[in-house]
């Protein structure tokens, strides 16, 4: 998938504060999973999709000056706030590029394989480049198990909302996204053979990180809710003035995330 193909684009302005938003709700999240894996100084990681700096800075403190962070995007601008001497950032798509040429104690990507067609061959490619015993840990949304941005859909504020985030999810679908994806993924974990799997998901309702993920997003696909006829510029605007209002109480779809090890001996 080229950056263009993406609703969602790493160009766009907006992008740095949706960024910053995903980090603060998901990154505690992540974190305990690579809590579960005994993330440890020198461990060499592979940061798939890594978007943001956070998380990657975040990494390279865990694994210290003897560990090594791989962070990879197919636009990685943002990601290159990141760099230090234990880091590497390169611009790379983990689905049509080849895998990079080391093998990981750790792969890791978090909201990127939905929006992936080739999600496949991309999963393919993370597992290739573990290590023996090497963890996979991937994090992905499902949509389609919670499709509402107002879970509580009582007046015309949350309706609205509402109607805004489904044809968010249908502009996602029309790109390719899968939206029971995250779903799939323990599934795709024991088909593949790995060791030691397990998974649980996050389901944000009501934190004051979904209104600036909320207005950040709105502000990177309005052309595209516009030309779709999804809602009209005033409608969007009394949307924004709502959110800004704090009279939404705005969710998140499930974060289901999956860790599983490569087995030492085939």
């Amino acid at each position: 998938m080229s950056d263009t193909d993406y609703l969602l684009e790493n160009r766009k302005a907006e992008a740095a504060q949706r960024f910053a938003s995903l980090s603060a709700l998901f990154d505690p999240v992540t974190l305990r999973q690579f809590d579960a894996c005994g993330m440890a100084d020198g461990w060499r990681c592979w940061e798939v999709g890594a978007g943001g700096p956070a998380l990657v800075r975040m990494i390279a403190k865990r694994v210290g000056h003897a560990g090594h962070v791989l962070a990879t995007d197919i636009d990685a601008s943002w990601t290159k706030e990141a760099t230090s001497p234990n880091v590497e950032v390169r611009n790379h798509d983990v689905a049509r590029d080849a895998p990079p040429g080391e093998l990981f104690d750790l792969v890791h990507a978090r909201l990127v394989l939905v929006h992936v067609p080739e999600r496949e061959r991309a999963f393919r490619n993370m597992i290739s480049a573990l290590k023996p015993g090497g963890w996979l840990v991937i994090e992905d949304a499902d949509p389609a198990l919670q499709p509402l941005s107002c879970i509580d859909a009582y007046g015309p504020e949350q309706e609205l909302a509402n109607r805004i985030r489904v044809g968010f999810r249908a502009l996602l679908s029309n790109r390719g996204a899968d939206l029971s994806f995250g779903r799939k993924l323990p599934r795709m974990f024991r088909s593949a053979g790995m060791e030691d799997i397990a998974a649980e998901a996050y389901f944000p309702i009501t934190l004051p990180e979904c209104a600036p993920l909320e207005i950040a997003t709105i502000a990177m696909i309005r052309n595209d809710l516009l030309s779709h006829g999804i809602a009209t510029d005033d409608e969007i605007e009394q949307h924004l003035a709502n959110v800004r209002a704090g009279v939404l109480d705005l969710s998140q779809p499930p974060m289901i995330s999956v860790r599983g090890r490569k087995p030492r001996y085939r």
